[in-house]
């Protein structure tokens, strides 16, 4: 893959994940080429590469858009990250390493300072939030469980459910990241797969509270 097309996508896919780029927003390539500084063959090849990671649509006419999300995509991608993530931090627990528990720590106490103020600043807790994760995976050292989370975990989605959020739920996320570091501290792998499951369904039900009682709770998808 190119450099140019690298290019592209980074910064395609951080225009769709920052909402500047709006679900079902039309993404013309000669626009997208003139944003990007490059020509259009490198932003064919990243559009390619945002619809395989389900982050962008292509109509039957070939016109590429801004995926857009229906309340069950939302519901299905948290089931699998829950599901993901979980068997990441179980992972985690058992092969993390001093140097890593050491990077975790500092990413939470980012998200710490963050959460602080009566005002959080919630960029800086995306920012370290993302951080505290990519980390997790890395202790985790599966490369499928990257790939997998890869187009679960950076959704447009996930900066829409954080903006939902109070003081109160961002601080509670810092928490339950401080818990989690204690599961690895200590190696337990069941404890750590318990709390990342219970942190990211979590954040469902506050997207779900946050659009009302259209979204489906987890638990009746389920049983559907």
């Amino acid at each position: 893959m190119s450099s140019a097309s690298d290019r592209a996508y980074a910064q395609i896919r951080g225009l769709i994940l920052a909402g500047e780029l709006a679900p079902g927003a039309p993404l013309g390539e000669v626009a997208l080429a003139g944003r990007c500084g490059v020509s259009r063959t490198p932003v064919r090849e990243a559009l390619r590469r945002l619809e395989a990671e389900l982050l962008v649509v292509r109509s039957d006419s070939q016109r590429s858009f801004v995926a857009q999300w229906s309340l069950d995509d939302v519901a299905d991608a948290f089931e699998l990250r829950a599901i993901a993530e979980s068997l990441a931090a179980r992972r985690a627990a058992i092969r993390v390493r001093p140097e890593i528990l050491d990077k975790l720590t500092k990413w939470n106490n980012m998200i710490e300072r963050a959460t602080a103020p009566a005002r959080p600043d919630v960029d800086a807790f995306l920012d370290a939030n993302r951080h505290f994760h990519a980390c997790v995976l890395e202790a985790a050292a599966s490369p499928r469980l990257s790939l997998v989370l890869a187009t679960l975990v950076e959704q447009p989605v996930v900066w829409r459910t954080a903006q939902t959020y109070g003081r109160d739920e961002l601080r509670r996320s810092y928490r339950e990241h401080c818990e989690l570091l204690a599961a690895f501290a200590r190696g337990d792998a069941a404890w750590a797969g318990d709390i990342m499951s219970a942190h990211i369904r979590r954040a469902y039900h506050a997207y779900a509270d946050a659009h009302g009682s259209a979204v489906v709770p987890l638990a009746q998808k389920e049983a559907g």
